[in-house]
């Protein structure tokens, strides 16, 4: 039995986000150990991702085009502090446009198939799961390439305050730009 719900957060399991014909839902969810069945579309799951960041996919959207200068497709950090990035297929309001999780990805080969002719390529996620793809090696390889440049682009946990608290340096340091001996050095005097 086909698991429905209303609503989805995307979260660090997310694979995948299929775009589905049919008139129960709307979005298949791959997940590193489930699949769901949603009734809001994919973009508006990676909308509400976005909102949940307090950015919205617009502003996100904007902003990766400016670095970058790419004005298609273009990849969304949905959370740079858990690496959670996603990349379209198609155009983002096409109706056959997936998301895909790069995070979850270990290789895109090309796939041949006289059985499925139009399955053009194959996604191997690193929980062994294959998804069969529509588009062409290279769409997808690309996609993967300016969404691993995201990555390397972007600042992540690595300068934000979750990397200061693993290196033992806490929030009022971080704020403050200096060491205190206890919360006291904090009362207004």
């Amino acid at each position: 039995m086909e698991k429905i719900v209303t609503n989805y957060t995307i979260n660090s399991n997310t694979m995948a986000l299929l775009p589905a014909k049919n008139i129960e839902y709307d979005t298949i969810v791959i997940e590193q150990s489930r699949r769901l069945f949603v009734r809001k579309t994919p973009l508006e799951l990676i909308k509400l991702a976005c909102l949940a960041e307090f950015c919205t996919y617009e502003g996100i959207r904007c902003a990766v085009m400016h670095h970058t200068g790419w004005q298609k497709k273009v990849p969304i950090p949905i959370n740079k502090n858990k690496s959670i990035y996603a990349f379209p297929t198609h155009a983002p309001t096409h109706f056959r446009c997936a998301w895909i999780f790069s995070n979850h990805v270990m290789e895109i080969k090309r796939r041949h198939s006289i059985e499925k002719p139009t399955i053009q390529s194959v996604i191997t996620f690193k929980n062994g799961e294959h998804l069969d793809m529509n588009e062409s090696y290279h769409i997808l390889e690309k996609q993967m390439h300016r969404t691993n440049m995201c990555l390397l682009r972007f600042p992540s946990r690595l300068s934000g305050p979750m990397f200061h608290q693993e290196m033992g340096v806490g929030m009022k340091e971080l704020y403050y730009g200096k060491e205190f001996m206890d919360d006291s050095d904090l009362e207004l005097k």
